[in-house]
């Protein structure tokens, strides 16, 4: 089912609404593994994702996000679903795995899920050179698209 918001322009799953009202591992690690900090200065969007990591495995994640519904949506459940996966299994998980788990997102929504992957792939990346290993790369390299203005809430 989708919601309608008021002012009409996005239609959002119950799946992201439950994320922006009842978000996820919100908040902060102050003695974090690796934070990742990621903005967006088209939409206004900010967020940071912080890791507790043990062995090579996510063992706590937390995010704080400056956003729109979707963002926060987007952010909440990509914490969902790299916590306890390998470093690895985390940098490989794609945007499209957040929208495909949040059961879609508006096609000018969409950013906010490679804003999330993003986040975490600089965390995990902080965390390597933390610990003197080579950051690893993006493959592809993602083109943090927006929609014409006229779209964006």
């Amino acid at each position: 089912m989708l919601i309608t918001l008021k002012r009409g322009h996005a239609m959002y799953s119950e799946k992201v609404m439950d994320h922006f009202m009842n978000p996820r591992n919100q908040g902060e690690i102050t003695d974090a593994d690796g934070v990742g900090e990621v903005g967006n200065p088209t939409c206004g969007d900010i967020m940071r994702i912080f890791l507790k990591i043990s062995n090579d495995v996510i063992t706590d994640v937390k995010f704080q996000t400056f956003g729109c519904g979707a963002a926060i949506a987007s952010s909440s459940m990509a914490t969902e679903l790299i916590k306890g996966k390998t470093l690895k299994e985390a940098w490989d998980m794609s945007n499209k795995a957040v929208v495909e788990a949040l059961e879609g997102l508006p096609p000018a929504k969409v950013h906010c899920s490679v804003l999330a992957e993003e986040g975490i792939h600089k965390a995990i990346n902080d965390y390597r050179i933390k610990n003197g290993l080579e950051p690893w790369k993006e493959e592809g390299g993602h083109h943090h698209e927006h929609e014409e203005a006229g779209d964006e809430e």
